[in-house]
């Protein structure tokens, strides 16, 4: 079929929730995606941050195939010979005494919201119904019905009340306002690291550092949700390490099983994570067979092929190149590792259109929060791979330029 065709059928039969670009892709390996019509993109989105060891790993592919043909699914009702191995690997690798093996990014922080709850009434003594999380302002942690009521985005809680309480916002970044937040209470801070969603905004230095130590001295647990930047995206095995912040609770999912199968978890020590009994959280597919033998090579492969340190490394490369494009539509270039995002100015009519252009050029990335384009490409990228696609941004931001220039006098000559 076509890619005309694709795109209707897409638009007729599922649910309108997202504005993708008219691509369809047939098949990916490492960086490549290649769409039904034969072209090659380089993926600089990688399934948001999912697909960090690259599309198609055969390590992964293997351990993918290897595991369904002995079981796939036993529930937690019963034990596996994965689970056990997988959660071993992942405390000790991020040094935590337990976790809790979920599937989505979303439900992982649903967890961690109510295991901070729990904590709160029942460690630090907050009365029944009270407690308080604080949030910042442009979070992204999910779309569930909770998530949602401590978003500050307006499209994203409209006529999907009523809300549920308990949350304070904050401005990302601000250490008075987090201060003044704080009350008797409040059970914890929720934060991103660095905000993806929100146009990749890092926050100021020793921000993390000083949230910590408040959470310490107000005795209030920090939660890092570190779906999107975490395993390696910003150039350390966890974002949260720039600053030198142990996080109360780390929430993982997206590159924790490499984009091919949904695995997230929630990691916190025993004092904590030991207040959940049976009944208090469930999941008839987290910690399943199969996406424990995945995730547990995933992990095995960012260590082995050094990923988080060559995203370092070409995160580095990839914004050099970027900060030295001269054009009046660049605002600012910003980000960690192979996490980066790119605004633009006003003037320059928003990000998509250069996402767009950047498509045409075989280039997949994507807009956020309308006028940041995010480079993120899976953390095997090589230098000659970043050099070409820092080529096609400069020809794009050329191309559109020009277009832009052009225009009005095509226009007076029309009206002439």
């Amino acid at each position: 079929m076509s890619t005309e065709k694709y795109v209707e059928l897409e638009n007729t039969y599922i649910g309108n929730i997202y504005h993708p670009l008219d691509v369809v892709i047939e098949r990916a390996e490492g960086v490549w995606m290649y769409d039904v019509e034969g072209k090659r993109y380089l993926d600089c989105l990688s399934a948001y941050s999912a697909v960090s060891q690259g599309h198609c790993h055969p390590r992964l592919v293997n351990a993918l195939v290897q595991q369904a043909q002995h079981v796939t699914l036993s529930s937690r009702a019963f034990r596996s010979d994965q689970l056990g191995p997988f959660s071993q690997q992942l405390c000790q690798m991020l040094g935590y005494d337990m976790m809790l093996p979920l599937n989505s990014g979303a439900e992982a922080v649903e967890a961690a919201v109510k295991l901070a709850r729990k904590w709160g009434y029942e460690v630090k003594g907050v009365p029944d119904d009270q407690a308080e999380i604080i949030v910042c302002c442009g979070n992204f942690h999910g779309r569930t019905t909770t998530i949602i009521s401590f978003s500050s985005e307006p499209k994203y809680r409209k006529h999907f009340g009523p809300l549920t309480p308990g949350f304070k916002f904050v401005t990302f970044g601000d250490m008075d306002a987090l201060v003044d937040a704080v009350t008797p209470n409040t059970v914890a801070f929720l934060v991103e690291p660095i905000q993806g969603e929100n146009g990749i905004n890092v926050p100021p230095d020793g921000y993390l550092k000083f949230a910590e130590t408040l959470c310490r001295r107000e005795k209030m647990l920090l939660i890092a949700d570190e779906i999107q930047v975490g395993l390696g995206r910003t150039g350390k095995m966890l974002a949260s390490q720039h600053d030198n912040v142990r996080p109360d609770i780390v929430v993982l999912g997206k590159a924790l099983s490499g984009g091919l199968y949904p695995v997230s978890a929630i990691l916190a020590d025993r004092p904590v994570m030991g207040l959940f009994n049976p009944g208090d959280h469930g999941s008839t597919f987290g910690g399943n067979p199969l996406g424990s033998a995945v995730a547990r090579e995933a992990l095995n492969v960012l260590v082995d092929e050094k990923l988080v340190e060559n995203s370092a490394l070409q995160g580095k490369r990839l914004m050099e190149r970027l900060r030295r494009l001269e054009s009046p539509y660049v605002k600012e270039v910003r980000g960690r590792g192979l996490l980066v995002g790119l605004e633009v100015t006003h003037e320059a009519g928003g990000a998509r259109r250069f996402c767009e252009a950047l498509a045409e050029r075989g280039v997949l990335c994507k807009e956020t929060h309308g006028t940041v384009i995010r480079f993120a490409p899976p953390l095997v990228v090589t230098s000659e791979q970043i050099d070409w696609l820092a080529e096609q941004v400069e020809a794009v931001f050329t191309q559109i330029e020009a277009q832009d220039q052009a225009q009005p006098m095509g226009m007076e000559q029309a009206i002439a």
